[in-house]
């Protein structure tokens, strides 16, 4: 098993392109199965998790045909075609291995009326069940059914939805998205209210809309969806990943760097940009994205996640491993997910003073840390250790890498190009 060794102690300077927006990808993806017609994502990140995808969509017969970049971008290029669709079934393989696989359940219900997933299951940072998935397909005219660990939802009739109203009772992202997903090829009128506010929501959004759905009220918490009765295809390229550039500015301030974020919308991420400058980070927005440096030393802060706008839960791990080198104490409150602070022991490992009080953690700013083994738990956790490591005296080994290759696009390439000593080494 690979693993990823960083020699710690060295500033970072440079530009980092910042890769498709992973979150994005996995939602875009299973739009291809609401028409007959191709549809060709452009800047889409190579990662695992988009390939796992793509190898889900050719189960369900969607062919896709992945081509390299083209003048101007800095991603792949997926064209897919679900001409006929051979299966409505996403079996319990696939959804075990990336929950993103629920996504596929509005769009199926949607376009053959009938729709089969595996139940996904617990997850490694706390239960996301998707019985607001359900709820919300069920408010539009879904029949649902779940039996032997499978959902199964059918459109009465085995024909089109007929449209309807939900309330999320709380905020969710991919309820959000199946729901529209489901909406856009139903008979009648959809209003979702209490809806996630997230830019991958609106980008989801702007996609149908090209392919000639009746959206409007994208970033807003009320959508309102005219089903139409076919869609056709288009070219849409993937939004930056404002994930991944709110990591590599973390990484920017825990070493004392200057790094340029380049290709990111600063209209993404302004949660993570005015945490960075509370922090004490200086930021210059320029025509061609971002600068993140480092002026003198660090300061605490005190975050809460929140649904957009507020501060992202896939930022948390960053901010915390960064905020370990702070003049101070921190306070973090983890809102959305009940088990994410499982970076913590690794982190104290590498002699980071952390307190964790069920959903909060006080992080006490040491004066330096120390390069040890340390073993990846989740995507977000496996990025809060490379941000350490980079800082740390002597050699950090991160173990379980496989977690980074689901979200972190030419990781040892972007970082080695501003400075950073760090390699990837086979059967560690």
């Amino acid at each position: 098993m690979d693993s990823i060794v960083i020699q710690g102690g060295k500033r970072l300077e440079g530009a980092i392109p910042i890769s498709g927006a992973k979150n994005s990808a996995l939602t875009l993806l299973p739009c291809a199965i609401l028409t007959d017609e191709k549809l060709t994502l452009s800047n889409l990140p190579r990662l695992a998790d988009v390939d796992s995808f793509g190898h889900l969509m050719n189960e369900l017969g969607v062919s896709t045909k992945i081509e390299g970049m083209h003048k101007g971008e800095i991603g792949r290029r997926m064209t897919l075609r679900a001409e006929n669709l051979i299966s409505t079934v996403a079996p319990y393989d696939m959804v075990r291995r990336m929950r993103a696989s629920i996504l596929v359940l509005g769009p199926l219900l949607a376009r053959a009326g009938d729709a089969t997933v595996s139940l996904p299951g617990g997850c490694a940072i706390g239960d996301r069940p998707i019985d607001l998935h359900l709820q919300a397909l069920e408010a539009i005219g879904a029949e649902i059914e779940i039996a032997a660990g499978f959902v199964r939802a059918t459109a009465p009739g085995g024909k089109r939805l007929s449209g309807g109203d939900f309330t999320f009772p709380v905020v969710s992202v991919g309820a959000t998205e199946n729901a529209v997903m489901a909406a856009v090829l139903a008979a009648g009128r959809t209003n979702l209210y209490n809806a996630a506010r997230e830019p991958e929501i609106v980008d989801l959004c702007r996609l149908l809309q090209k392919m000639g759905a009746h959206i409007e009220g994208e970033g807003s918490p009320h959508i309102k969806i005219e089903g139409v009765e076919k869609l056709h295809g288009c070219t849409y390229a993937v939004m930056p990943d404002r994930i991944e550039a709110g990591s590599y500015a973390c990484a920017a301030g825990i070493t004392g760097g200057s790094v340029d974020l380049i290709g990111i919308r600063p209209e993404d991420m302004l949660a993570t940009t005015n945490a960075l400058v509370q922090a004490g980070l200086m930021i210059e927005f320029h025509d061609h994205g971002m600068k993140v440096s480092a002026d003198g030393p660090l300061r605490p802060l005190a975050l809460s996640t929140a649904p957009f706008p507020g501060f992202a839960t896939d930022m948390q791990a960053q901010f915390m491993a960064m905020l370990c080198r702070a003049k101070g104490e921190s306070f973090l409150e983890e809102t959305i997910f009940e088990n994410r602070y499982m970076h913590v022991p690794e982190l104290r490992r590498m002699g980071a003073n952390i307190d964790v009080r069920g959903r909060s953690a006080i992080v006490h700013g040491v004066d330096h840390m120390t390069g040890a083994k340390v073993m990846a738990t989740d995507l977000r956790a496996s990025m809060s250790l490379i941000i350490a490591g980079l800082a740390a005296e002597g050699e950090t080994e991160v173990l379980r890498v496989y977690h980074l290759d689901r979200g972190y696009e030419r990781l040892e390439e972007k970082l080695s190009a501003v400075g950073a000593t760090i390699e990837r080494r086979g059967g560690g």
